[in-house]
């Protein structure tokens, strides 16, 4: 079991920039993946973001070039840098991981893109 905490979320106007973090509850070096996803009133989550172990990262289409994962396996922490955020980005992030076979997921943070 681990427990992982989201953080970093909030109020931005659109153009501005967030990064949230995800701190894992112990070492997250046997997580074969690690991902953010978005939950926007409405919709179906979806994902944001992932990266594997071996550092090889996944973006949605509505987000590439804008957002950045990374990872910090020294602080059992997951990183998603934000810029030029638009009103579409607007939802509650939620982490994830994955040691097989299973899946993880944080409570989430909200991010609000105002125009």
């Amino acid at each position: 079991q681990v427990q992982l905490v989201e953080s970093g979320g909030g109020l931005v106007q659109a153009g501005g920039s967030l990064r949230l973090s995800c701190a894992a509850s112990r070492s997250i070096l046997g997580f074969s993946a690690m991902g953010w996803y978005r939950q926007a009133p409405g919709k179906q989550r979806e994902l944001v973001a992932s990266i594997t172990s071996g550092g090889r990262t996944n973006y949605a289409d509505s987000v590439k070039g804008r957002f950045t994962i990374s990872r910090d396996n020294a602080k059992n922490t997951v990183y998603l840098q934000m810029n030029s955020l638009e009103p579409e980005d607007t939802g509650v992030y939620v982490c994830n991981s994955r040691e097989l076979p299973y899946t993880y997921w944080g409570q989430g943070t909200q991010v609000t893109v105002s125009s």
